[in-house]
This record gives structure tokens, sequence and C-alpha cells, in this order.
């Protein structure tokens, strides 16, 4: 295959209902850069050429001036927005519904700027340098456009001290080939143990080193066909269910299950960090300020 400089996609719409505000642009590190402004310094530092955002219409013209403004010129950008109707003219919805499709519809509507391979990250989670260079490395070495991958963390590397979290646990085949994502929205961890609550509200240990998703995947723009069509079923289904959401492992799920692309799990002995409690900021910026005392980045990323 074609050896193109891949994109990073990022994912920015969401407005952070437990966080209590626009998170995205809340400033963390010692001279008031974003994650988002970290995640962007690892993918450019990895080879990525290009850094394309899914935003909400509301908040654009902020956005641009916080965030955009703020790069260097040479790194090449792009916006798209992600609006609740962003649908098909032929699939219909409540009206009552206020929020957009999820993480899938965000991935789609990205798919008439991205003709190159690409990573999806989200906005407001910390991966760390290493997960961008590995994952540039697997887009570079892809014989087929079907080949993807799933840039895996250990459970334990991705927790918050402040309360439950939703992660994909991943299950993979002896060649390291994704078998199944199974979606797991409490799991927490208390007391140096790490428990999840399952279907039937029983509590249920972790070792720490289950492999999850952190929606990070590595894709080929040959995705975007298949997630086109698993929406028209999903919007034919879940169209009038005010809550349903189109999400991208339960997409891959589906499609590794149908035996058609397949997914590489790229595993990372990466940090995660992220903003999802407010008593995530002060524990988000001690370890940006270590690792800048560490001199992994700059004071001052952006010069």
């Amino acid at each position: 295959m074609e050896n193109k400089k891949p994109t990073l996609l990022i994912l920015a719409a969401g407005l952070g209902s437990r966080y209590g505000s626009l998170k995205q642009i809340d400033q963390i590190g010692p001279s008031g850069e974003r994650i988002i402004d970290y995640s962007v310094y690892d993918a450019v530092k990895a080879g990525f050429g290009k850094i394309v955002y899914v935003i909400r219409e509301s908040f654009k013209d902020e956005f641009k001036e916080v965030i955009l403004d703020a790069l260097p010129s040479e790194i090449e950008t792009d916006i798209v927005c992600q609006e609740l109707d962003s649908l098909p003219p032929t699939l219909s919805y409540s009206k009552e519904r206020t929020k957009p499709w999820g993480t899938g519809q965000a991935l789609i509507t990205a798919a008439k700027v991205i003709k190159e391979p690409f990573v999806v990250i989200n906005a407001d989670d910390f991966y760390g340098a290493e997960s961008y260079q590995i994952a540039a490395d697997f887009l570079a070495s892809v014989e087929s456009e079907r080949d993807y991958a799933l840039i895996g963390y250990k459970i334990k590397n991705t927790l918050s001290e402040y309360g439950s979290v939703s992660r994909g646990v991943c299950e993979a085949d002896s060649s390291n080939f994704l078998s199944s994502i199974v979606e797991r929205k409490e799991i927490k961890k208390s007391d140096n143990k790490i428990t999840f609550k399952d279907e039937n509200d029983n509590w249920n240990p972790l070792n720490g080193d289950e492999i999850i998703s952190m929606n990070m995947f590595a894709f080929t723009p040959s995705v975007f066909k298949s997630f086109e069509e698993d929406f028209e079923k999903f919007m034919k289904e879940n169209g009038y269910n005010l809550s349903a959401e189109f999400l991208i492992p339960s997409v891959v799920d589906t499609l590794i299950n149908s035996n058609k692309p397949k997914v590489k799990v790229v595993k990372t002995n990466a940090n995660w960090f992220g903003l999802t409690f407010p008593e995530d900021k002060p524990i988000a910026r001690k370890k940006i300020s270590e690792l800048v005392k560490n001199e992994v980045y700059p004071h001052k990323l952006w010069t």
C-alpha cells in the first residue's frame, strides 16, 4: 500500500456532561496548553501530516480562536462539525433528541476530508508519545486497505481515582488479532482492587493487566464505508431511542465478527490520563508538570 503521512482525527464534539464544562479547552500545561495540544505535538513528532477536528458548530468560533490560532502555521488542520441532524436524508429520528449519535457518527462526519490512513482519538484523553509512534509505525507497515489496529492499554494504566469509568475490554487471539470488545460501564479502583459491574449487577474482579480500548484506533479510509453501512442499520433500529449511541468500539466488534477486516491489537505500556471528573484536573496538571520537568515536553509547546 502507498505510504502516505497519516492524519490524526480528534473527536472534540462532546461537551463533557460529567465534567461540567467544555473540557477540551481547559488549560493543563505550564504555558496554558490543553491536553489536545499535547496530542497534536506527539502526533506531529511521530510523523502525522494533518490534524482533523470533529467539533460542534455551537463552539466553532471559540475553538478556532483558542486551539487552532495557537498552532504553528505549518501544521495542516481541518474542522468538520458533528450535529444531531448530520444524517442521510433517508434516515429519520426523534425530534426530542438533543445530542448527536456518538463517536461512530463523528468518524463518519470526517470521511469527506480524510483520504489517507488515519488514527482516531478522544480530545480529552492523554495517550502518551509512545502510542502515536506505535500507531504511525503500524500504518506505515500495512499491506492491505483492510488492515486496522487498536492501540491497547492495560486497564490499570487508565483508571480515574474519582469514580467509575466505561472501558471496552478486549480479547485477542494467539496472533494478537482482536476477537471481541465488550463494553464494561462501571469499572472502578478501590483499596488497590479493580472491579466491574456486569449486566446482572454483580461485581467482578479484574487483575489490572487486561487490555482495553481507549478509543485509539488506526484505520485506512476503507473503514468509512463499513461505518456508514452500520450507521444506517443503527438508525433504523434506534432513531427514536433518545439515549442510544453509535460507538466506534461497538462497530469494530461487529466488523471483526463478520470476518471482514483484521484488527491488530498493538499494545502499549503508556499511562493514560484524562478529564473524566473535575477532580482529575489537578492530577492531569501534576502529571504534565512531571513530564515537562523530565524534558519529555518543552515548557512551552508552541514557540
